[in-house]
């Protein structure tokens, strides 16, 4: 399937084929999104064959503007309308108790609705132009890396999907930020471009995070505690851990490529690799781009320096502890 540049007449064709119960693959800000009519419950069961994708999974529900909440969520707290005021189109999808019409296969058989509006141009051209939610996990197989380019949807999903619309880079590059709005607290389910802080600031509230995998804590995409991983093993190692472990790697044999932050592969020892930039954000936007190119170099291991352990990292760090394993050294 080749993308298709995102001008009107594409747009109104992706429109066409949402209502019609077909899959279209849409750019956010965050990562591109595998989109159905998410009303249409055929509809969202061909995300779910697509992807291959467990059906207790959740999906987000996109909308196009902050009055349609009520559409989908049987109450819309004042936190909602405070976060949606303040971040709303952005990165943050809300948790909120559903609508007895919500199909139990968009919420993974639970009794709450994740619901989002996209910072993206043709993102939001669809939504308002289809006029109803739309359901969208990541556009990639299930808990591989998340696409933030129309080329990567094609590479990997082909022709499972029916349409896919090329709006360029995703601005973020990873998946919004889930905050739990159904209980007495917001929790946060998953790390993202916004930040806890920003959210407990807007609120003037504590924000709680979640107790994790294997609880009763409501379910959230990306809480896999295996996820956005290349098909190549990959493994985190401290900074000052870079040079031994490549030496290791060396009197072994085996090849493998660096993805760095603070020195150039060569630095440390190894042949091949990718610097990102040290700023979380820009880290960030390039990381899943990165991580398929060293992918596709088909090298033996893929070592991640391990980034600073500080909260405006916690999205990243995130993301890289679900895709990799801790180095031995």
């Amino acid at each position: 399937m080749e993308p298709l540049f995102a001008d009107t007449a594409a747009i109104d064709l992706a429109v066409s084929l949402l209502h019609q119960g077909r899959l279209v693959a849409f750019p956010t800000e965050t990562v591109y999104g595998l989109g159905a009519d998410a009303s249409n419950p055929d509809a969202v069961r061909r995300i779910f064959q697509a992807k291959g994708r467990p059906a207790d999974h959740p999906l987000i529900v996109h909308i196009a503007h902050q009055d349609q909440l009520c559409e989908w969520a049987a109450s819309v707290p004042d936190s909602a309308l405070q976060l949606a005021a303040q971040f709303w189109p952005g990165p943050l999808a809300m948790i909120l108790p559903k609508q007895p019409q919500v199909s139990a296969l968009v919420t993974g058989g639970q009794n709450t609705v994740g619901l989002r509006m996209p910072n993206h141009p043709v993102a939001l051209q669809l939504l308002a132009a289809f006029g109803g939610g739309v359901a969208a996990p990541s556009a990639n197989r299930f808990c591989k890396i998340s696409p933030t380019l129309a080329a990567h949807v094609a590479e990997e999903l082909g022709t499972a999907v029916d349409l896919i619309l090329d709006g360029g880079a995703c601005q973020v590059g990873v998946e919004s930020t889930i905050i739990d709005l159904s209980g007495k607290l917001p929790v946060l389910l998953r790390p993202g471009h916004i930040t806890r802080e920003a959210i407990a600031e807007a609120l003037n509230t504590q924000v709680l995070l979640s107790p994790g995998i294997g609880t009763d804590s409501i379910r959230a995409p990306g809480m896999m505690a295996v996820h956005y991983a290349p098909t190549t093993a990959a493994v985190l190692c401290p900074t000052d851990q870079l040079a031994a472990l490549a030496a290791q790697l060396s009197s072994t044999g085996q090849t493998s490529a660096l993805l760095s932050y603070s020195l150039a592969a060569e630095a440390y020892g190894y042949d091949l690799g990718i610097k990102l930039p040290a700023q979380p954000e820009d880290y960030a936007h390039k990381l899943y781009a990165s991580l398929r190119t060293l992918d596709d170099w088909q090298v033996a291991l893929i070592v991640v320096e391990l980034p600073p352990q500080t909260e405006i990292w916690r999205a990243v760090n995130d993301r890289l502890g679900k895709a990799t394993k801790r180095a031995s050294v």
